[in-house]
């Protein structure tokens, strides 16, 4: 039973991250005959999405050796995912003093260290917080393994994002195509949520989601879904919009103050694009996820989310939005103003503190 659920889990998470079938079976052959050694550092490992991120992470056959980073109890985590027979070696750390260790030589950084949402808070609500740990972070970042890719899932990500490129900046290692906000439980959500009003097999479905990752700055392009649906009409078109741009608040409040998207963010958001980060940096071929990086796609808006195509070194394309419903062309107008705050709040912080 257990090393059913094991394989369960490993297949899931290949199939999630493979937009079609024979890209799939590329990239599983890829995966199976050639590894190059990969080591990820998960910082927050010890959080509500840290330690089942971290638990992912050691059933990826690409990791090589897993570094478990925490203010406290990170041995404790590091010590029950080691027990798991799979290839990567587990380190944990915990503290400042250990973070250089934890990061040193690492090709792939994940970040999802903070607090998480409470009910009535906003992302933004998050930023005084949060803000700070994630600068501290990048900070020892730019020192100990400057040429990691970074993953960036503490909130408010259309702030962290612009505060980390600017602490890069500020320590001359900043590489636009190394630093990504994670935004893919939004597609998740989307592709989720389309499926069921669609009625069409959620596997097969793909839904691209653009712009920022909190409220409305969240823009579902339905129009662009795949398989196409001729039976959603504008209203429903509507709400999946406003359930996907609210799935965070849905859960927080389901949660009941309990918690927040810990689950469904470590598995998708964190895994999966881990994953794709990791065969980019392999060489696998066409890989293409939506994630919040620098951008010329929005003018005025010098970071945004939309498809970007992974390479060995990061960000190999960032893609265009394609066509938009005139639906979707309001949403865009109506998002830039928030997100365009929201980078600009990160950048200003990055230069007073």
């Amino acid at each position: 039973m257990k090393a059913s659920l094991f394989r369960s889990a490993e297949a899931a998470l290949r199939r999630a991250s493979s937009p079609s079938a024979s890209s799939h079976l590329l990239r599983r052959s890829y995966s199976a005959e050639s590894k190059p050694d990969r080591k990820v550092a998960v910082l927050g490992a010890g959080g509500g999405i840290g330690q089942p991120l971290s638990l992912l992470m050691k059933l990826n056959p690409l990791v090589s050796s897993l570094s478990l980073y925490d203010i406290a109890g990170t041995p404790g985590v590091a010590a029950d995912v080691s027990h798991i027979n799979t290839r990567s070696q587990v380190a944990g750390y915990v503290g400042e003093d250990q973070l250089g260790e934890a990061l040193e030589g690492a090709d792939l950084v994940i970040i999802p260290a903070g607090v998480p949402r409470k009910p009535g808070m906003t992302r933004d609500d998050l930023f005084n917080i949060n803000a700070g740990i994630v600068k501290s972070l990048c900070t020892a970042i730019s020192k100990y393994c400057p040429n990691a890719l970074v993953n960036m899932i503490s909130n408010p990500v259309n702030s962290t994002v612009p505060i980390a490129a600017e602490v890069f900046k500020k320590a001359g290692t900043y590489n636009e195509k190394k630093l990504f906000g994670v935004t893919t439980l939004d597609v998740v959500r989307a592709k989720t949520f389309y499926a069921g009003k669609a009625n069409v097999p959620v596997d097969e479905v793909n839904v691209p989601v653009v712009g920022g990752h909190a409220g409305i700055t969240i823009l579902p392009l339905f129009s662009q879904a795949t398989p196409k649906s001729n039976n959603l009409s504008d209203e429903i078109i509507v709400a999946l919009t406003k359930r996907t741009q609210d799935g965070g608040t849905e859960v927080v409040e389901a949660k009941a103050g309990k918690g927040s998207a810990t689950l469904s963010m470590a598995r998708y958001a964190g895994a999966v694009f881990a994953d794709a980060c990791l065969k980019g940096l392999n060489g696998v071929p066409d890989v293409v996820e939506c994630s919040f990086v620098q951008s010329t796609v929005v003018p005025d808006l010098p970071f945004f989310a939309s498809k970007v195509k992974l390479g060995k070194n990061g960000v190999e394309e960032v893609l265009g939005l394609g066509p938009l419903s005139d639906y979707e062309k309001q949403g865009l107008e109506n998002l830039k103003p928030e997100l365009k705050a929201s980078i600009e709040k990160g950048i200003k912080f990055a230069a007073q503190s």
